[in-house]
C-alpha cells in the first residue's frame, strides 16, 4: 500500500487547522474557540502512535467554555515537520514553550496523554513562566514512572518489554507500518478497557490510527522518543534532565488514569504525589486512552480543573 500522505491527517470538523512556526519547525495544530491572544489558551498534546484527532472529543466542549484550544501533532507525527533530531525532553519542552509564544500568549495549561503527558510534565517544569497548569492521561510524572520501573516488577514487566523491543534499528519501524498500519490497531485493543474496544466508535479509532503510523517518517519519530527515553538513563543528558525533574511542581495538576490499564498501572500514580504537591487525581474504570473511552467524565473533570 502507498503510504499515507501527511496531508491526510487534516480531519474535516468543527476545527481549523494551522501551521505554526515554533522552535525551528513547523508544527500542525487543529484549532477551537476564539483565536485571541487574550483568551486563556489551552494545549492538548497526544501520546505515543496517535495524532491530534485523539483530542476530538475535548476540542469543543473546551472552546465552549471560552478557551481557545489547540490540538497539535508533537514533532515527528502527523504533518508536524519531521526532522531527524529533536525527540528528546528538552527539544520536545521547547516545542511546546514556542508554540505558546508563536500563538501571541504569555502562558498556557497543557493537557497531554501518554508520552504527550509527559512532555506536560517536562514543559511546566523546564519553563515555568509559560505554563498555568497541566492535566495528564495516563502519564505519571518521569520519575515516579522511572523508580516504578526499578522497584515494581508487574510496572516493569508491563513497560520495559515494548520499550526494551523499540530501541532496536529499523525492525521497529517496519513492524509499525507492514499489514497496513496493524501494529497500531493492536496497541490500541491490548491497552483499552473491553467495553471500548466493542464499541462503534473504535472501528473508525482504529483506521485513523493505522492510517496515521503510516505517514512516511511517522512510525520512525515515534520510536525515537522511546528510544530517548531509554538511552538517556546511561547518558550525562539523561542524568541532566532528570535533575531538572526533580523539583516539586507549583501549579496545579490533574493526573487522569484508568484502572484497566495494563501499560501504565495504577499504583505508579500513587507515586507522583512528592513531586506534584498540588495535584488531584480521577481513577476511571478504563483503559489506557481514558479521554477517548469515557470523554464525558474526562471533559467534565477538565472543565472543573480549568475553572478552579
Amino acid at each position: 500500500m502507498v503510504a499515507p500522505d501527511p496531508s491526510t491527517v487534516r480531519l474535516p470538523g468543527p476545527w481549523r487547522h494551522l501551521d505554526v512556526h515554533a522552535n525551528g519547525i513547523r508544527v500542525h495544530a487543529a484549532e477551537m474557540g476564539p483565536a485571541d491572544p487574550h483568551a486563556p489558551l489551552t494545549v492538548l498534546l497526544h501520546g505515543y502512535g496517535d495524532f491530534w484527532w485523539t483530542w476530538r472529543h475535548q476540542l469543543p466542549a473546551l472552546a465552549e467554555s471560552g478557551r481557545r484550544c489547540v490540538a497539535i501533532d508533537l514533532r515527528g507525527y502527523g504533518d508536524t515537520d519531521k526532522p531527524p533530531r529533536g525527540y528528546d525532553g528538552w527539544t520536545l519542552a521547547g516545542d511546546v514553550a514556542g508554540l505558546i509564544r508563536a500563538l501571541g500568549h504569555a502562558d498556557a495549561a497543557l493537557i497531554g496523554h501518554a508520552d504527550g503527558g509527559l512532555v506536560c510534565w517536562a514543559t511546566a517544569l523546564l519553563h515555568p513562566r509559560q505554563v498555568s497548569s497541566i492535566a495528564t492521561v495516563s502519564a505519571p510524572h518521569p520519575l515516579s514512572l522511572r523508580r516504578a520501573v526499578l522497584r515494581d516488577g508487574a510496572q516493569r514487566r508491563a513497560l520495559g518489554g515494548p520499550l526494551l523491543r523499540d530501541q532496536l534499528p529499523w525492525g521497529p519501524e517496519r513492524r509499525l507500518v507492514r499489514d497496513d498500519g496493524s501494529a497500531a490497531e493492536e496497541m490500541l485493543r491490548t491497552r483499552s478497557g473491553p467495553a471500548w474496544v466493542e464499541s462503534a466508535e473504535f472501528a473508525e479509532v482504529a483506521a485513523r490510527a493505522r492510517s496515521a503510523v503510516q505517514v512516511p517518517g511517522a512510525a520512525h519519530s515515534a520510536l525515537e522518543y522511546h528510544r530517548w527515553a531509554f538511552r538517556s538513563q546511561f547518558r550525562p543528558d539523561g542524568k541532566r534532565f532528570r535533575t531538572a525533574m526533580k523539583p516539586p511542581l507549583d501549579v496545579p495538576v490533574l493526573q487522569i488514569y484508568g484502572e484497566q490499564d495494563p501499560y501504565v498501572l495504577a499504583s505508579t500514580f500513587r507515586r507522583c504525589g512528592r513531586w506534584a504537591p498540588l495535584r488531584r487525581t480521577l481513577a476511571l474504570p478504563v483503559g489506557h486512552y481514558a479521554h477517548e473511552e469515557s470523554p464525558q467524565q474526562v471533559n467534565a473533570a477538565l472543565l472543573e480543573f480549568l475553572r478552579r
